[in-house]
């Protein structure tokens, strides 16, 4: 039965990006030059580890947005494949939680991009254990991407239904 498999989640956070730009305002930042190299190097690795996403969801904030196109390019993906939440961008736990809830029932692998501190705080929610922060301080710094086992469907969803399998950094990539 579908409803009992496990799940796994992953959790991007956006590309560096740049603050020079001139753009209207936070929603409308672009990536920096590191963010449009870090991006794809990040799908390349999820690809190469076998971790495509059934569904993707993502903050429709530029930075965010041109990340998961990149990332998702890498893994033939498409950019109409991917669905935009306005509810990401500013979200805390509660809201992205409810935001993974809406995922559908079919998708074994889910992948949410979005914000900080938004995301630290999901990940660090969802993980039945504490998780161990890097010595930087950092959890989920630019480009980094969280893999969670999620022991129940979506609609279940809630604190400590997760197990932290992996937290990785396009920086600690090749």
């Amino acid at each position: 039965m579908i409803g009992d498999m496990k799940r796994e989640l992953l959790i991007l956070r956006h590309a560096k990006s740049a603050w020079d730009t001139g753009a209207a305002s936070d929603f409308d930042r672009p990536l920096a030059k590191r963010g449009r190299k870090a991006a794809p190097r990040v799908g390349r690795y999820l690809a190469a580890q076998g971790l495509r996403p059934d569904f993707v969801v993502s903050s429709p904030a530029l930075r965010a947005k041109q990340t998961v196109i990149a990332v998702c390019a890498e893994m033939d993906i498409h950019e109409e494949s991917i669905h935009w939440d306005e509810r990401i961008y500013g979200g805390w736990t509660t809201t992205l939680i409810d935001v993974l809830r809406d995922s559908p029932d079919t998708a074994v692998r889910v992948m949410i991009a979005g914000h900080n501190p938004g995301l630290e705080s999901l990940v660090e929610s969802l993980s039945s254990e504490p998780v161990q922060i890097p010595g930087d301080g950092k959890l989920m710094p630019t480009a980094a991407v969280a893999h969670l086992e999620i022991g129940c469907d979506w609609r279940r969803l809630e604190r400590g239904a997760g197990r932290l399998l992996s937290l990785t950094r396009a920086r600690s990539l090749a």
